[in-house]
This record gives structure tokens, sequence and C-alpha cells, in this order.
């Protein structure tokens, strides 16, 4: 199926139908025609399997989380690519299984599914500036980071992480707790295309930018933000009717928004270079 009306099924289709990995490499298609799903997904399947061939029926839950990690960074050689962490290619998931390199929210989707098909209820945690994933045991939840060969990290740790990304504020155990709420799978999703979105924008490859704002705004198009970002990208493919209409949708969206005059001054000028294109 066409990529593009496959990414539309997903994102009209309700949360609980979504395949994650399916749809992480729906997002990869969009860039690559002849991929091969079913092959990936069936990869995936093989890695899972082989690993579950290798357990005891009766093995405990610590004793599977150490043994997928095991498995997946010690065998496999699944890892961070910590030399080059913005190339897009950390953010696609059949390069991410080809090269065995990801960023933590591909690494985390893999570490997921493959620990889901040895029994372990894994889940991602939208963690502020880094994916994680928690795992709820019988006397509690392990939070565990795949981009650190799925180290467990204790709340001390997950206060620092916090602490860093407010430079220096204090964070509280609770501030860390509410932060480990399960990611939904289209927030997963539009956390993978906004990465795409920021290297793209980085490296002024606006096309590809666009798409990946057009795919968020498909998944949630009552996000402000995504439209006000569309709009900058407009700018600079020179699309400016296009512009015009989507710094229209953020104002209607978000009317108390910080920028709204600054935006409100955009439109007029726009409007202006749109009668002059008519």
């Amino acid at each position: 199926m066409n990529p593009a009306v496959r990414w539309n099924q997903i994102a009209a289709g309700p949360e609980e139908d979504i395949d994650l990995a399916e749809a992480a490499l729906v997002i990869a298609a969009h860039e690559n025609r002849d991929l091969d799903i079913a092959a990936y997904l069936a990869r995936i399947d093989e890695i899972g399997a082989a690993l579950r061939n290798r357990l005891r029926q009766d093995i405990g839950f610590t004793e599977r989380i150490l043994a997928l990690n095991r498995y997946l960074f010690d065998e496999l050689g699944f890892r961070g690519n910590v030399a080059d962490f913005y190339d897009p290619r950390n953010s696609f998931l059949n390069d991410v299984l080809d090269r065995r390199l990801g960023i933590p929210i591909t690494l985390s989707l893999i570490y997921v599914e493959v620990g889901r098909r040895i029994g372990l209820a894994l889940h991602g945690v939208s963690f502020p500036g880094h994916f994680l994933v928690k795992c709820t045991l019988r006397d509690g939840v392990v939070v565990l980071d795949p981009y650190a060969r799925g180290a467990s990290l204790g709340l001390d740790e997950l206060q620092q992480r916090l602490r860093v990304l407010r430079g220096g504020a204090e964070a509280s155990p609770e501030d860390a707790r509410r932060m480990l709420a399960v990611a939904g799978k289209k927030d997963i999703l539009a956390r993978m295309l906004r990465n795409l979105k920021a290297i793209y924008l980085e490296r002024r490859d606006a096309p590809r930018a666009l798409a990946a704002v057009e795919r968020v705004i498909e998944l949630e198009p009552g996000v402000a933000e995504e439209y006000r970002d569309r709009a900058r990208i407009y700018l600079d493919l020179e699309c400016f009717r296009a512009a015009l209409s989507d710094l229209r949708s953020y104002l209607m969206l978000k009317p108390g928004a910080e920028d709204a005059a600054v935006v409100q001054r955009s439109v007029v000028a726009l409007q202006q270079v749109a009668a002059r294109l008519n």
C-alpha cells in the first residue's frame, strides 16, 4: 500500500488498532518507497522468538529483563548512535534494525516490541529530553534506558536528569514520577516525526521537514504549534497562501498565544502578498 494512504489510515484510526512497529516503518517508507515493511516486522518477530526459545517458561521478570539486555545489546550489538545522534537514519526503524544504531525512541521501540514477545509488560515513556521504557513488576515499576543498554534508573537519577533539563532548578521526586506516564502510540509516533522535523529544519531541507510536519498534523490536528511550524516551512518554499492559511489556523486554535500579536502581523503582511498574487 502507498505509505501516504496507509499513514492516513493509521492517523485516522483508533489508537488501540495501531501496530507501533508497522507505523514506524510506514514513516520510514515515505523516504524509501521500496521498503518491505512485512520483512522488517518478521525480523522483529524472529528476534523475539529466538530469545523466547532460550528462556525457561518459569523465569522471573527481572531475569527476563536481564536476558533481553544481554541479547539486544551484548549479542546483537544494538547501541545508541553517540557519534552521529542527528543522522535521520536513527529515526527510521528499518535502518536501526539494519545498522543496530539508534536514538532513545527507536531503540526503546525495538526494546518494547522484543520485550513483549518474551512476556514483559513494557511501555514507552515520553520523559523530557530522552525517551525511556518502564516495566510493571509485582513489587513496583522499573524504569529502563535502552539508549544506555537497558540500564535501570532510580528516582535520584530521574530527578537529576530533570534538573539538567531545567537548567539546575530543583526537581522533586513527585516531579519525576509525573513524567513517567505511559506514552500513547500516537504520542510516540508524533515524537518520532518531530525529531525528524527538527533534523531537517537544521539541515535546511524544507521539503522533508514539510513532509514530517504534515504527518504530525494528521496525527494531532489540534496542536496549534504544528500549523505555525508548517507556515514557516511554506514561507521558505514561497507558498504564501498555504502559509497564510496555517497562520490563521494557529491563531484560531491558540488565540491567547504569547506570539499572537507577531503572528497577526504576519497574517496581515501575507494577506497583502496573496492579494498581489491574484
